[in-house]
């Protein structure tokens, strides 16, 4: 399944300037440094020994078992260009936006008379910076997906369904059976 949160951090990663350190034991190497030299933190995070963790350093195991590698590279992507990375939410939040591109099933409370069957639609669109910053900001607060799916479906129902106030005035639009979401900054 597809989440909000994992599509926010593909779109800032998607700003990155340069490429993640592609072996075991570089990628090692820079999360020792992230925790200031203390292998024992990184072996924590990764749930190894502290002695597999200098092996890797030192370049005496080079291939990984697949979950380790798996867990090696998502910590390495968290931690990676981090100015990058605020520079990118930054500019996202105060004038360019961020696109949306997204395939999934959209519930309605509508007023009486209307048609509030869920509906497929592929929408892709802009949106304004104001909404880019909510998202961003919810997702540092550490927000629960679905909390950050719900803050996604008002935008896409401010941006598109209402037209920025223009039309279908107390429209409520739900998100639900993501089939495919991407972000773009």
């Amino acid at each position: 399944m597809v989440t909000v949160g994992e599509g926010l951090d593909k779109a800032v990663q998607g700003a990155f300037t340069r490429p993640i350190p592609k072996s075991a034991g570089a990628r090692m190497r820079y999360l020792v440094r992230q925790h200031r030299g203390s292998t024992l933190r990184v072996a924590e995070l990764l749930g190894v020994s502290r002695r597999t963790v200098e092996r890797y350093v030192n370049n005496q195991i080079k291939k990984p078992r697949p979950e380790l590698a798996d867990r090696l590279e998502r910590e390495v992507r968290v931690r990676w260009q981090p100015q990058i990375r605020t520079k990118a939410r930054r500019a996202a939040a105060t004038t360019g936006g961020i696109m949306i591109d997204v395939r999934a099933r959209f519930g309605y409370t509508a007023a009486p008379g209307s048609t509030d069957d869920a509906r497929e639609r592929h929408l892709t669109l802009a949106l304004p910076p104001g909404q880019a910053a909510r998202l961003f900001e919810a997702q540092e607060a550490g927000l629960t997906e679905d909390q950050l799916r719900r803050i996604t479906a008002e935008a896409l129902g401010e941006v598109y369904f209402r037209d920025n106030g223009r039309r279908a005035h107390g429209l409520e639009v739900e998100l639900t059976d993501v089939l495919d979401l991407e972000f773009e900054l």
